[in-house]
Parts: C-alpha cells; sequence; structure tokens
C-alpha cells in the first residue's frame, strides 16, 4: 500500500475493517467532546455524524451545484476558527463524483496549517481515468488519508481498508486505538488484498473500461432524456441527476422501485432534494435496461405536464 503514496512509509499505514473503519479509527482517536470539526457536506455520513456522536461541534462546508458540486474556499475561511481540530473531507465526493483537485486542497491545507488542524479525507472514490489526483496525505504533514478496496478495486466484500498519514507520532495514536476496536483483520482477507495490489494494473485497466464505458452510456442517456440533468463525474462510479418531475424524489425513488425494479438513491437522503443518486458502473446490459426502464416510467409525467 505505501506504493500508493509518495510522502507516507509503510509503517504509517494501518489496515482496517474497511474504509468505514479508518474513518472511525481516525475521528475516534482525535476528536473529543466540545472540539470543532468541519465536514464536507453532503458526503459520506460518517464524516460529520461521528463526530456529533462523540459530542464535538460540526459546521458544514458545502457543495454547491452552481460550482459543478464543488465546495467555495471562501465559506470555509468563514467556518475554521482557531480551535478547529480536524476538517473532514471526501475525494471524490459521494454522492455526486465530482473531484477537489489540488489547487482546492492546498488552499484548504493553507487553512488548517494556520490553525493545526487535521485534515481527514476519505478517497474510497478516486478517479479512474488519467485525472490529476491527489492525496491529503501526500501534501500535508498532518493529513490523514483513509481508502480502502472496496470501491476503486472492487472488492467491497474483503473489508480491507486503511489510514495513512506522514506524521508518525500520530499513527502511533491511531495504533493504540486500534489495538483496542479491530485489533487485525483476518488473515485470509488479507491475504486476497496483497493478491489484488500485486495486480493493481490489471485490476483498474477492467474497472476503467467499465467505468468510461459505463459513463458514455449514462451522459448519452442524460442528452436524450429532457426530464433529467447531469454534472457528469470525473471517471467516479457515482453520479448525481436532476430530475424535473411533479413529484418529490423520495416518492418517485420508491414508486420507481415498486414498479420496475430500479433502484435510485434519492438525493433528498443527502439533503439534495430533487436529485437522485446513480450508481452506474453495474454490468453494461443491465444499465441500459435500467435507463431505458427510468425514460419509460418519466413519460407517465409528459402527460401531466
Amino acid at each position: 500500500m505505501s506504493g500508493l503514496y509518495h510522502q507516507v512509509p509503510a509503517d504509517n499505514i494501518l489496515q482496517t475493517n474497511g474504509a468505514t473503519g479508518a474513518n472511525h479509527l481516525a475521528i475516534y482517536s482525535l476528536v473529543e467532546p466540545g472540539d470543532h470539526v468541519i465536514a464536507l457536506y453532503p458526503s459520506y455520513q460518517q464524516l460529520y455524524d461521528i463526530p456529533k456522536s462523540l459530542g464535538a461541534e460540526v459546521d458544514y462546508w458545502h457543495i454547491d451545484e452552481d460550482q459543478a458540486w464543488l465546495p467555495d474556499i471562501n465559506e470555509l475561511k468563514t467556518l475554521i476558527k482557531p480551535t478547529t481540530k480536524m476538517i473532514l473531507l471526501n475525494n471524490a465526493v459521494n454522492p455526486t463524483g465530482s473531484l477537489l483537485d489540488r489547487a482546492l486542497l492546498e488552499q484548504v491545507v493553507a487553512l488548517a496549517r494556520e490553525v493545526g488542524a487535521y485534515v481527514l479525507a476519505d478517497e474510497v472514490y478516486a478517479p479512474l481515468d488519467d485525472t490529476p489526483f491527489v492525496s491529503i496525505a501526500d501534501i500535508y504533514e498532518r493529513g490523514i488519508a483513509v481508502n480502502s478496496l472496496s470501491k476503486t478495486y472492487s472488492a467491497p466484500g474483503l473489508r480491507i481498508g486503511w489510514v495513512a498519514t506522514p506524521d508518525t507520532a500520530l499513527v502511533e495514536i491511531f495504533r493504540k486505538y486500534r489495538d483496542y476496536t479491530m485489533i487485525c483483520s483476518g488473515v485470509l482477507n488479507d491475504q486476497l488484498a496483497v493478491t489484488i495490489l500485486q495486480h493493481r494494473a490489471t485490476v483498474l485497466a477492467r474497472n476503467r473500461m467499465i467505468v468510461e464505458r459505463n459513463l458514455k452510456i449514462l451522459t448519452d442517456w442524460v442528452v436524450q432524456e429532457p426530464r433529467v440533468d447531469l454534472i457528469a463525474p470525473h471517471a467516479i462510479s457515482v453520479s448525481c441527476i436532476k430530475l424535473t418531475i411533479p413529484l418529490d424524489d423520495e416518492t418517485f425513488c420508491r414508486q420507481l422501485l415498486a414498479d420496475t425494479g430500479v433502484l435510485l438513491v434519492p438525493g433528498s437522503r443527502f439533503d439534495l432534494p430533487g436529485h437522485a443518486r446513480v450508481g452506474y458502473c453495474t454490468d453494461t446490459e443491465t444499465l441500459k435496461r435500467g435507463l431505458t426502464l427510468v425514460s419509460q416510467y418519466l413519460r407517465r409525467f409528459d402527460e401531466v405536464d
């Protein structure tokens, strides 16, 4: 795993029970009642609800649809305090597939460094194409990178994740907390994870092909579907469509699932009403069939209009 980073020695990477275990380990180890943290929002729920459960004060740094689902650095400047303990990011962003580039991350790091805050980035949705991507652990001495084999590597059932940081003292804190929570992963899971990483290039080439092929199918479908808009993700396996329908997204998604078997996640579950999350990296024929069913279902609203 150390080959995935430029500034993190092998001893500073701790294996965890998936990325969920890595997020929990880092937050649980560092955040205490009364601490101030800032979380990108909406994003993966752990990143803002675990700090809340520990008694922290959590402010949201919002992504903006008008800014291609990216956050405004000026908002972060208004949120950060001298006492801010941690900034929590999701890069790429779940549910939108938007990517925080190096320039934006370096602005975040500059603000965090001024107050001595940690920056944790859940990086499980790293892009699969040639889009430039930089890990927070490679650009900030107090950066904490979380990743796993679940998304980019298509092996969620192994439950193998990790936390990486250039800060040796920090990783020792994580190591002690891990001893009282996870201890270690299963030996068989560990060996399978090693095999996957040894064949990393082959695995990623296969997944890159699926993402590129299916993303084109999705974007082509959006172009011809008058009731759907999309800010395309950066070769990331999640996307967020905007629906133009005379029905709330929760009801629509429930009815769509019941009537057609097609599952979309209501945008309201991410505090994005009028939208839906689409995971498009399924079997290609299944994707085509699902999108056709969605279009057929949307036609009923043409009659209402």
